[in-house]
């Protein structure tokens, strides 16, 4: 459960991320110049909160669907430019703390890694006889990032410590603390916008944008420290540890930053003296014991290793790849390790990066991509049993909610609430694109908030927590249903159709030449509504609530009034409501098989033939694409319960990329196991964990199915600790192929289902025998008590 190198990190993408949710950095682990790119989850570029909402589109609504009605689909996609609004904001960096020693000398027997098991990253090296070692970690309990530098000889410890910062920033040194104080620009463009001054700063006296503040301080054990202009000087100490705390002005998605730095400092400085009171060993301790607490729950092994012990892990990516199932386990827990690391209670959710971007125009603004990237971030937190890091997503889509209300009847005129392609730390909900500018084939996407509102149902689902259902998700998942309730309109047939709609970022080419994005009824707005819909109803009869009786028949009639799904030429499952060629055959968004997977509105039991025409659909994109696609994809094939095909997929996501490689096409992981898009996006790391954990569990079809998807390159192994809807925690362990042996623990109790391809022979807890009835082949039922634990075992 290490990430090991032989050298330092010459790369961004070679450095080692830490993170406390909050707080995060970059390691690069240079002896002569350690390097630490600093980010801080509430740095983003604006103003404050804005009305991006556009009256116009109303208007132009009406116009865009009769065009649409009438096959005019370019001039479709032009006329819809007038209902965008204007860019959202970026994530920014907050700065770099670099450490200059001055020990010089040829290096030997060097290291650096980062330990999974423990959340630190260390650093060790050899200079004469002098061994000298980092350990680096972010701590969620005290909410600062701790360096430790330690020597074997005494008086070996000598550097200087100095903070920077891409942004318009002073340093201060207090007797105590070094410290600097900056500005965000009031306005980030996206990096794909060009256009001059695409970065405007304000005047730092006046300005309206977040103010930040980094401060570092520092606890010797011998030696002498002293600060100046220059920076934080360390002479003659043999043990330092150096401790950073940063804040923010930033007050909430709904009001301005603070314009006095007071409050900011004051409670930088309160947090960084109480983490200089405590000992090195007293802040390790608290933060390993607060990060095993998570990440502890979950054990995975696929088998033998075939890399050699301690090889370097970038090395072990280009040998082995996926043919080292050491190197897969390593990939699923680092994806679990950066959701920790990127999102806990209290933080902002994790964007396009998690929390770690160098960038002040980063790719793709690092914001919150609201078509499918938000959500891969939070495909593991239910099924990985990280349940508590939902929480920051969870909270985002409440507030995203309010904002939503006033874009769909400013832009709609309809009830309830909508958001769209981009999402920020300010909430806006109105689609961007800069009033026209953008592309409307992912400008142009109504749907994010039905797609959110699945987090809020799988929350549920895998917890049975009815308080949070009706205090919290429902009540934002029926303002969503009526949304969308409003938004549907009959078609020529009486089918219930969306239009404009999109299948975000594909666009189709019809028989006459004519190439758009917009149209009607596409296959992933019907299935996300149906997803909605479909959640919305059950909430309501698990609440038992009579005031929504009327609405829950609203929307039961409406379901089923839905355009349906249809198989095209190919034997696929249509991505358009028409059977349009594709403009890229292999495109790296899936949307229309949205009912496969997050959904579950396909099945092979279920629904045969739909399920059998997704697959083709998935065979006819191919095994190629960016990293989150390749995620994805590898989500899909457990669904479709292919094992061999989805560890192809993951062979083809095992692939390291080098830094310069700028391929829009080509995914894989860089040298830090970063997932490149390429550029890096962290989405695929999160997604390729969520395929694994589908491969072993599912339990979407309502009954859990045990290794649905195992490959025969991993015949032997075992996991601890995965969950299942239901409220339910599965362990299980397989040889030769086959289930060995399993452990149910229901949480609430209830009836349960267990899917297997082998046959189950006893069922017992506590000891004593559980009965239990064969419904068919492969499926047994049995009823749990709350709290209990059941063996299952087979032939």
């Amino acid at each position: 459960m290490k990430l090991r190198y032989q050298s330092y990190a010459k790369a961004w993408t070679e450095a080692l991320p830490i993170g406390n949710g909050r707080l995060g950095a970059m390691v690069f682990g240079d002896p002569e110049v350690e390097h630490l790119q600093l980010n801080e989850d509430t740095l983003w570029s604006g103003r404050g909160p804005v009305d991006g909402n556009n009256p116009n589109a109303k208007h132009v609504l009406a116009e865009v669907r009769e065009l649409l009605a009438e096959g005019r689909y370019e001039e479709a996609d032009k006329k819809s430019k007038g209902m965008m609004g204007p860019y959202n904001q970026s994530y920014m960096p907050l700065g770099d703390l670099y450490l200059k020693f001055l020990h010089g000398g040829v290096v030997r027997a060097y290291e650096r890694n980062l330990d999974l098991t423990n959340a630190i990253t260390r650093v060790e090296y050899r200079i004469g006889e002098i061994v000298y070692k980092r350990e680096m970690f972010a701590s969620y309990p005290d909410q600062v990032i701790v360096i430790r530098l330690e020597a074997s000889a005494p008086g070996a410890l000598n550097f200087t410590a100095r903070l920077d910062s891409p942004h318009p920033y002073r340093t201060i040194q207090s007797v105590e603390h070094l410290f600097l104080q900056g500005i965000c620009p009031e306005h980030v463009d996206p990096n794909y916008y060009n256009r001059d001054e695409p970065v405007l700063y304000g005047d730092p006296e006046t300005t309206e944008a977040i103010r930040f503040e980094g401060r570092l301080g520092v606890r010797l054990e011998d030696g002498a420290a002293t600060l100046d202009h220059d920076g934080l000087h360390i002479r003659k100490a043999s043990a330092v540890t150096l401790i950073f705390s940063a804040e923010t002005s930033f007050q909430g998605y709904d009001k301005p930053p603070a314009r006095e730095i007071g409050d900011m400092s004051a409670t930088n400085e309160v947090r960084l003296e109480q983490a200089l009171s405590k000992s090195y060993e007293q802040l390790r301790q608290a933060h390993i014991q607060d990060y095993t607490t998570l990440f502890n729950r979950v054990e995975l092994n696929l088998g033998a290793s075939e890399a050699p012990e301690g090889m370097p892990t970038d090395r072990r990516i280009k040998q082995y790849g996926a043919k080292d199932a050491g190197l897969v386990e390593l990939l699923f827990q680092y994806g679990r390790y950066l959701l920790i690391a990127s999102s806990r209670a209290g933080s902002q959710p994790a964007n396009l990066q998690g929390i770690w971007n160098k960038e002040l125009r980063p790719p793709w603004s690092s914001n919150l991509t609201l078509n499918i990237n938000a959500e891969m971030n939070y495909w593991l937190a239910e099924t990985c049993n990280l349940s508590e890091c939902h929480e920051p997503l969870l909270g985002y889509i409440q507030n995203l909610s309010t904002n939503g209300r006033k874009t769909a009847e400013t832009n709609y005129g309809c009830r309830g609430w909508v958001a769209h392609h981009n999402g920020d730390i300010w909430c806006q909900s109105a689609p961007v694109g800069d009033y026209g500018q953008g592309d409307p084939v992912w400008a142009l996407w109504p749907m994010s908030g039905a797609w959110l509102s699945q987090h809020l149902w799988e929350h549920y689902a895998f917890t049975k927590d009815e308080t949070y259902l009706r205090e919290h998700a429902y009540p934002i998942m029926r303002e969503a249903a009526l949304f969308c309730l409003d938004w549907l309109h009959t078609d020529e047939s009486g089918h219930l159709i969306t239009s404009p709609s999109t299948s975000p970022e594909h666009k189709f080419v019809t028989a006459d030449g004519q190439k758009a994005g917009v149209s009607q009824a596409t296959t992933m707005d019907m299935s996300l509504i149906w997803d909605l819909f479909t959640n919305s109803i059950e909430a309501v009869d698990v609440l038992k609530r009579a005031e929504d009786e009327s609405l829950r028949n609203e929307i039961a009639a409406a379901l089923e009034k839905l355009k349906p799904m249809q198989i095209g030429k190919h034997g696929q499952l249509q991505e358009w409501s028409v059977d349009w060629e594709d403009e890229d055959v292999h495109h790296r968004h899936v949307s229309h098989l949205f009912g496969v997977y997050p959904g579950r509105q396909l099945t092979e039991q279920g629904t045969p033939e739909l399920y059998q025409a997704a697959r083709n659909s998935l065979e006819r994109r191919g095994d190629g694409g960016t990293g989150w696609s390749l995620a994805w994809k590898i989500c899909l094939w457990a669904r479709f319960q292919d094992g061999n095909r989805t560890l192809q997929l993951i062979s083809n996501l095992l692939q390291l990329v080098e830094e310069d490689a700028t391929n829009y096409h080509r995914g894989g992981v860089y040298a830090n196991l970063f997932d490149a898009h390429p550029p890096f996006q962290i989405d695929g790391n999160f997604g390729f964990t969520a395929g694994v954990a589908e491969m072993l569990v599912q339990s979407h079809a309502g009954e859990i199915a045990l290794l649905p998807a195992l490959p025969d390159a991993w015949p032997n192994g075992y996991v601890k600790g995965l969950r299942a809807r239901g409220a339910i925690g599965v362990s299980l362990s397989w040889e030769s192929g086959a289930l060995k042996e399993a452990e149910v623990e229901a949480q609430v109790g209830g009836s349960c289902r267990i899917r297997t391809k082998e046959t189950l022979l006893t069922v017992e807890s506590e000891g004593k025998p559980v009965p239990f009835e064969r419904v068919m082949e492969g499926v047994i039922r049995f009823d749990t008590e709350a709290g209990r634990t059941y063996k299952l075992r087979s032939v």
